[in-house]
Parts: C-alpha cells; sequence; structure tokens
C-alpha cells in the first residue's frame, strides 16, 4: 500500500524549502522567484519509521504569468483525486490571497484529509499573524518555518497518524509484478501490447494517451505474471496542457505496486534527468530494475554500438551499476520475450533466501582475503552474518566497530554478495551491527 502526500499552494509560499526538510536533501532548486521548480519533484520520505511518497507541486505549474493560477487550480484538483493527503501550504508574511481563498474553498470540499500548513512563521509577531489563517477553516492548522524546521515535526506527526500500519504482505501465492515505467512517448502502451497481441491501450505518437495504470495478466509460454503500465496522462484534445503531474504519481504508485520495474527508455533519447530521478526512486524502494531501451531499430548500427550504448548508461546509473540493459523494440517485437525472461530472473533474484551456514561461508572468506581498515588502532573483525527476513534482501555483519565501518569497505562486501550469490537487477541493503 502507498501512501502518497501531495503538497500545494500558489508560487513562492516554500514548498520546495519544506520538501527538502522531509526528505532531508537538497533535491529541488530552491529560489526565490516564482515558479522556480522546474523540475518534476518527488521522493519517498520517512518519519517515525512510516515512509511515504511525497510530491511537490510546484514543478508542475507552467511557466507564463497569465496561465499560472489556471495551472494551480489543475493541480489542485488532480492533488485531491490521486493523492492519499493533502498539505496546503500559505505564507504568513502575505497574508491570505486570493488564490489562497479559491484553493481553500476547492479543498474544503476534499474527502481527503487536508493540512493548512502556514509557513514562515518564525517569531513572536508572525506567530500572532499567522492566527488569521483560522479564518480559511481547516480543522487541521499547522504554523511552521520550513528554513529552520520549527513546527515541522508535529505536522509530520499528525500527517503519519492518518496512516494504515503497514502489513508484510503475504508473497508467497501472488503473481511477480512488473510495472513497464518511463517517460511519456517512449512506446510503454506498445510494449504492453506487443507482449499480450491485444490492443489494450490507445497508441498513438502523442505523449500522454494512456490515463490509468493498467493492469494485464500475462499468461504464455508457460509463465504468469502481471503487468502494470503506467504511462498516465489523460488525453486531452488540447495536449499542450502540461498534466505531467499526473503521470508522476501514477508511476510512482505503480513503483510501490510492483516487484520489478522496467525502466524503458528511448534508444535516441537516452537516458534524461527524469528518469533518473525514477531509477533512483525504484532504487530506494529496493525493487527490482531491468533498464530497457526501446526502438533500437531506429538507431544506426557500428561494430560495438550496444556495448558502446551500455557503457556510457551504467555511468549514468552508478554507483548502481549492476543492472541488466536490454535493446529492443516494441512494433518490431525485438527481444521482447527476452526482456520478459530477465525480469522474472530479476524477479527470482530478488525473491532468494540464502542459508546462514552458505553466506558465511562465503562471505567470511571474503573478509579474510581483503580485511577492513583498522579503527582507532583497533582491527575491524567480522565474526558472523546473516540474512534478515525482510522483501527487500538485506543482510547483517556482526562486528566489534559497527559504527565506524566506511563506505568503501561496505561496497566491497555488496559486490561480494553480488559476485557469489546473483543479485542482478536488485538492490541490495547491508547492516553493520555489534556481536
Amino acid at each position: 500500500m502507498s501512501f502518497t502526500v501531495a503538497i500545494t499552494g500558489r508560487p513562492n509560499v516554500g514548498k520546495s524549502t519544506f520538501f527538502n526538510r522531509m526528505l532531508e536533501q537538497r533535491k529541488a532548486i530552491v529560489d526565490d522567484t516564482s515558479g522556480v521548480t522546474r523540475d518534476r519533484q518527488y521522493g519517498v520520505a520517512e518519519w517515525t519509521g512510516k515512509t511515504f511518497n511525497v510530491i511537490d507541486t510546484g514543478g508542475f505549474v507552467a511557466h507564463s504569468e497569465d496561465v499560472f493560477e489556471r495551472e494551480i487550480r489543475k493541480q489542485v484538483h488532480i492533488a485531491i483525486e490521486e493523492a492519499n493527503a493533502i498539505i496546503f501550504m500559505c505564507d504568513v508574511t502575505t497574508g491570505i490571497t486570493n488564490l489562497d481563498q479559491e484553493m481553500a474553498e476547492m479543498l474544503r470540499r476534499s474527502p481527503k484529509p487536508v493540512y493548512l500548513v502556514v509557513n514562515k512563521v518564525d517569531n513572536h509577531a508572525r506567530m500572532l499573524e499567522a492566527s488569521e489563517f483560522y479564518g480559511l477553516g481547516f480543522t487541521n492548522t499547522f504554523f511552521i518555518s520550513s528554513i529552520s524546521g520549527s513546527g515541522t515535526g508535529e505536522l509530520l506527526d499528525a500527517v503519519t497518524a492518518s496512516m494504515p500500519h503497514r502489513e508484510e504482505e503475504d508473497e508467497k501465492d501472488s503473481l511477480p509484478k512488473f510495472a513497464i515505467i518511463g517517460q511519456p512517448n517512449v512506446g510503454k502502451s506498445s510494449l504492453l501490447n506487443a507482449l499480450t497481441g491485444k490492443e489494450r491501450t490507445i497508441v498513438s505518437n502523442i505523449a500522454g494517451t494512456t490515463r490509468d495504470s493498467i493492469h494485464t495478466t500475462y499468461n504464455l509460454f508457460n509463465k504468469e505474471f502481471i503487468l502494470i503500465d503506467t504511462a498516465g496522462i489523460r488525453r486531452k484534445a488540447k495536449v499542450n496542457e502540461d498534466l505531467e503531474f499526473y503521470s508522476v504519481i501514477r508511476a510512482v504508485k505503480a513503483v510501490d505496486e510492483a516487484d520489478v520495474c522496467l525502466l524503458l527508455l528511448d534508444a535516441k533519447q537516452g537516458i534524461t534527468a527524469q528518469d533518473l530521478n525514477i531509477f533512483s526512486l525504484c532504487v530506494k524502494k529496493g525493487k527490482g530494475i531491468v533498464v530497457l531501451v526501446n526502438k533500437w531499430d531506429a538507431v544506426e548500427k557500428k561494430t560495438n554500438t550496444a556495448r558502446d550504448y551500455e557503457k556510457v548508461l551504467k555511468q549514468k546509473l552508478a554507483p548502481f551499476t549492476d543492472v541488466p540493459v536490454m535493446f529492443i523494440s516494441a512494433t518490431e517485437k525485438l527481444r521482447i520475450l527476452q526482456s520478459m525472461e530477465m525480469a522474472l530472473t530479476v524477479y527470482h533474484n530478488r525473491k532468494q533466501k540464502i542459508a546462514t551456514s552458505k553466506l558465511n561461508d562465503v562471505m567470511l572468506k571474503a573478509v579474510a582475503a581483503y580485511h577492513a581498515p583498522v579503527v582507532r588502532g583497533h582491527p575491524l573483525k567480522i565474526k558472523y552474518v546473516t540474512q534478515l527476513p525482510t522483501v527487500v534482501p538485506s543482510f547483517a555483519f556482526f562486528c566489534n566497530y559497527p559504527d565506524d565501518v566506511k563506505t568503501p569497505y561496505k561496497n566491497y562486501l555488496e559486490n561480494q554478495l553480488r559476485e557469489k550469490f546473483k543479485f542482478t537487477g536488485v538492490p541490495i541493503r547491508i547492516f553493520f551491527r555489534k556481536k
């Protein structure tokens, strides 16, 4: 079950600063020019052990003044429709504006929980000024300062309190789920149609033809799995309407549902910043990944075209490069069945459980072959290793100084695990614990 929180509000109230604080990283560009969030912003936040998706809608506003308000209205509608909870942000320094009033009116009708957040409340005088926002009529009202972080804890407590407790789903009988993700117009629907042999989805070369994520059960050649096509934008008469925000929410939800994500790229465009964003989201969520380079039939080939292409691709995907890359053409049905075989392989790689005796046998030899650096004059000793009972392959190494293991050594152990036990296409987690 994925829980998605959308941050809405008019431009320049501090949505991106707050988004960065929730993700604890400087991911959005922060600037006090309105409409500066040009990238689609989404990420995974964690608070008191609960994980949820956060989407900063600032990035979805078109950048010419006259359409600002129309675009914002449209986004609020999408947020109401698609997110599980909505943070509605205002700015104490400007007071309540007409646009705030209008958005408040739309949001009050929403069945979803709405949290009114008044930003830039960083002194006593502003605290008094902020009380006028109670007039907007929201039960959940919070005064915060995104920059200093004051008040954000109480807000996050309230947001996560409404989240359902996630039960580890019983995965024994469920079919493997593969999500087809990627930019609009890279051929996601064409791939689905080529695999199922049915025109399940409308295919056109207008970006954003598919609106819903479509689940299709695939059962051919003794293989059975569920394909999720996530294009995610409603087809409109006016194609220039910017509803990419839509496809992002849908793609993020599909990633949550999937076991393996098939990241589809356009061979001519290569990998874009948005693709890397989606890729790192899949890694962070511990999903299996297969990269499919589509429209390969349209690329001029020389002797080592594919090899060179893959090399450049993996440099961009670093540090997680143990990912299968397949060159396909959905329209020509080139290597599409092999790519499904690969997805199933990655699915099984992610499910594998390694016996503790075998794990220790192999990994303690790897530790002996390359000793960990000395910590404050003491040798770091790893005594024992075990696989943890989690959905994402995770391993605990028990040692005498768990907090002092540096990244290069952790990377060495991860590479050894990948080499000795097949984990291609699967992010793995490594923890160090005190014996």
